[in-house]
């Protein structure tokens, strides 16, 4: 066969119709010998233009006249175009996995059936049983059918994803365009429709507002279809937005719960009433047919289900140090109440924009049990960043006691906060000039918005007024504040850099002090520069000389470096250099020397291997342990009176500092209240625990819930990025806490479940008598609420 671009191929041979296998190899040969346009004469021979698989790269053009038979671009391949003038036949884009379909008259059935992706165009009405079992590959477009006039039965069945139009212009029923039970187990996609119809299975499916979006894309390809159809000039009859309706299915949180009917009532209602009385063999035997009861239930079921509400501390909770409730959070939302999620932050830390919104690594993200299905984490970042607009705290009046925080860093004003929510007096003593420490001081405003972070110091101003600044103590200055106040909070953090003792020392320069430059604006890094250290802090130096003008920037560090996240993304976006296992040996005047030899040229050469505390100013009553306050698990240090927490009694993040500060309040106000005495942590109440951290009724520290109790089926995997933080918390889990989503009480084969309303909220109960013990509800549960244990043994 000579090559050509467009070739001709008949179905008949001498006048007599070849087979549907001989066509289809004749169109693949003709394909691979370099044919782009293929006219094809049909007598009715089958999956005409399917399969031409040959090379992805090249698009080929089928024009079929006379009469195609059955399976018309079936299997068929991106890039094959398809034009048939007159009707076609059943099954018309079977298994279409890219092929665009143009069939300008009738289409029988099965019209798009189990097809992935393509689209099909039909200039008229179909069959029963279009678009049935289609879907659709999230990383791929979905798959299209349009109808010009009306569809037949059972449209849409266990349809599971794609987008079909029925345009309704002149349809074969103009009082029904959907044809007789439409959508019966529709699991996904859309069904835009114009005109009557008599109803579809809202078990599966409903019917949704169109949004503006869908509106732009119907409008959008209405004129693509009808150009294709060749009826162009009825655009205008379709413009009307009032007449289009749009139908998508139900989740799996939404499906309609239908009363099951019990083995005796189908005998009584079904069986017998069809057939008679003993059915089949009624007069053949006078047996007693009462339903036997192999399944048990009661006390002889091998497995109990227990509603365990609340028990268990969600992932992302008991992942954030500062003890914020996030699931409770994501739950507020979801009941419309955004003000009060973002309200709920404030009872937890004193930075919600600036910290959870900007600063924080999120670890609640990170224990999202989202993650483990490799699905996108809610994000709490969103949520942290909303907390700019909370409201100040209701404040309880004063109860007369006093405590001096000293520093006034995160973790020295999380506990002022703390305590002046419960009633209590916090003056704040540091030594810069203004609140905030390190946040303040050293953060490259690249990581923290300047309007953020002053719009939280304002309100913690307000919130907390008597605040010294610019107050350096001394041992006597300390020794004064125990007197005068009834507790001390040390919160000093770590301000005393770690120094290599090597040759050239006086020539380095601090991270601290060449990040306070830097953000004053007198910082100098010169051309190139080197950081012997290269965790988070120096890569915030290495972001910041970079910005400065520096062109070499080099991190060297002992060990593969420790840091990660946004810090080492824009130290990298600086093209900085990293560089390990490196051991300095001298700073010179022409830059760092390296014990194998190696002069590293610098202009600038800045150490942040760590900061120490500086606890000049304490007593030796104070214990220390290799530079840290040493304090027992209610953050007292060895003297009683003496609180410490944050970075002063061990090197963490942020949230940890913050919650440091709520958890060392929390006990200062059992100490006021009589809840545990002074000296005994040991001795705290119940209750007093429950405030400290997540704990069960009887007052022991709450487990996490295991991964493995969720269900993520019901979530959408293709989500990498959420457009609200409304979406955030419909894509919640809402670990170990119900979601009142009733899937329970929906997948429950003998209707064991019930929802009862208990004083101001709700319990799921399982009914005994009817549980058959097996485990449908846990394996459903999104939240992992139930749990199936082995049944006790009578005796």
């Amino acid at each position: 066969m000579a090559k050509s671009n467009i070739i001709k191929i008949s179905g008949q041979d001498n006048g007599e119709r070849i087979e549907s296998r001989i066509l289809e190899e004749r169109i693949q040969q003709a394909v691979k010998d370099g044919a782009t346009t293929i006219e094809v004469q049909a007598c009715g021979q089958h999956g005409i233009g399917g399969r031409l698989w040959i090379n992805k790269d090249v698009p080929v053009s089928v024009k079929v006249t006379g009469s195609p038979g059955q399976r018309l671009g079936s299997m068929g391949f991106p890039g094959t175009s398809i034009e048939v003038d007159g009707p076609g036949s059943d099954d018309i884009g079977w298994l279409n996995t890219g092929a665009e379909i143009v069939v300008r008259g009738n289409a029988s059935n099965g019209i798009c059936n189990a097809m992935a992706q393509g689209k099909v165009y039909i200039g008229g009405h179909i069959g029963s049983r279009g678009m049935t079992m289609t879907k659709q590959n999230p990383r791929l477009t979905p798959p299209e059918l349009w109808v010009q006039d009306d569809v037949g039965d059972y449209f849409a069945e266990f349809m599971a994803g794609g987008i079909a139009v029925v345009c309704g212009l002149n349809p074969v029923k103009p009082d029904n365009v959907l044809g007789y039970r439409p959508c019966v187990g529709m699991v996904g996609g859309k069904i835009f429709f114009r005109g009557p119809h008599k109803g579809y299975s809202t078990a599966d499916a409903k019917i949704i507002e169109i949004s503006d979006e869908d509106w732009a894309w119907l409008t959008e390809n209405l004129e693509i279809f009808l150009n294709k159809v060749g009826k162009p000039e009825e655009l205008k009859k379709f413009s009307n937005r009032e007449e289009w309706q749009l139908i998508t299915a139900r989740s799996p949180l939404e499906r309609v719960s239908k009363k099951r009917r019990t083995m005796a009532e189908f005998h009584s209602d079904v069986w017998d009433a069809e057939l008679g009385r003993g059915g089949l063999i009624g007069d053949l035997t006078s047996l007693d047919r009462s339903p036997i009861p192999l399944i048990t239930t009661g006390e002889m079921r091998r497995n109990v289900p227990v509603w365990e509400n609340r028990k268990y501390a969600a992932p992302c909770q008991n992942s954030c140090p500062s003890g914020i409730p996030v699931r409770e959070r994501w739950g507020l939302i979801r009941a419309g109440e955004l003000n009060k999620a973002v309200d709920l932050a404030m009872r937890y830390t004193p930075f919600p924009a600036t910290v959870c919104g900007h600063l924080c690594p999120n670890l609640c993200m990170e224990g999202c049990t989202r993650t483990t299905q490799k699905m996108a984490p809610v994000d709490a970042k969103g949520l942290g960043q909303a907390g700019i607009d909370a409201s100040d705290p209701e404040l309880p009046a004063l109860s007369g006691h006093k405590v001096a925080v000293i520093g006034g860093g995160p973790a020295g004003i999380s506990v002022a906060w703390q305590l002046r929510l419960l009633g209590h007096e916090a003056t704040i003593f540091d030594r810069e000039k203004e609140l905030g420490g390190k946040i303040t001081s050293q953060i490259p405003e690249g990581r923290i918005p300047t309007d953020v972070l002053k719009a939280e110091l304002e309100r913690v101003r307000r919130i907390l007024p008597h605040v010294q600044v610019e107050k350096d103590l001394t041992k006597a200055d300390f020794e004064k504040l125990k007197n005068d106040f009834e507790f001390v909070v040390l919160a000093t953090g770590s301000q005393k850099p770690r120094i290599i003792p090597m040759p050239g020392k006086e020539r380095l320069v601090t991270a601290g002090d060449f990040l306070r430059s830097a953000k004053d604006g007198s910082a100098t890094p010169g051309k190139r520069i080197v950081i012997i250290g290269a965790g988070n802090v120096g890569c915030d130096v290495a972001s910041e000389a970079g910005r400065l003008g520096a062109e070499e920037i080099t991190l060297l560090d002992v060990q593969e470096p420790a840091s990660f996240g946004k810090e080492r993304e824009e130290a990298e976006k600086y093209g900085a250099t990293f560089r390990w296992p490196c051991f300095s040996k001298e700073v010179t005047a022409e830059g760092l020397l390296l014990n194998t030899g190696e002069l590293i040229p610098a202009d600038t050469v800045v150490i942040s291997i760590g900061d120490m505390p500086d606890l000049d100013f304490l007593p030796e009553t104070i214990d220390t342990d290799r530079g840290y306050v040493t304090v027992n698990e209610a953050f007292q240090t060895t003297d009683p009176q003496v609180f410490a927490i944050g970075d002063v009694i061990r090197l963490g993040l942020l949230t940890q500092a913050i919650g440091d500060g709520r958890r060392a309040a929390v006990v200062m106000d059992g100490i006021f209240s009589g809840a545990r005495p002074v000296g005994d942590p040991a001795e705290m109440t119940a209750d007093l625990r429950a405030r400290l951290d997540y704990v069960d009724d009887e007052g022991r520290l709450s487990e996490m819930i295991d991964y493995s109790r969720m269900s993520l089926e019901y979530f959408d995997p293709r989500k990498d990025s959420f457009d609200s933080v409304q979406e955030c918390a419909t894509e919640c889990s809402s670990c170990g806490a119900c979601r009142d989503c009733g899937l329970c009480v929906t997948v429950c084969p003998q209707g064991a479940i019930s929802r009862q309303e208990k004083d101001d909220d709700f319990e799921m109960v399982s009914n005994p008598d009817k549980c058959i013990g097996c485990g449908f509800c846990a394996d459903a549960c999104p939240c992992g609420i139930w749990s199936l244990i082995k049944n006790t043994p009578i005796g």
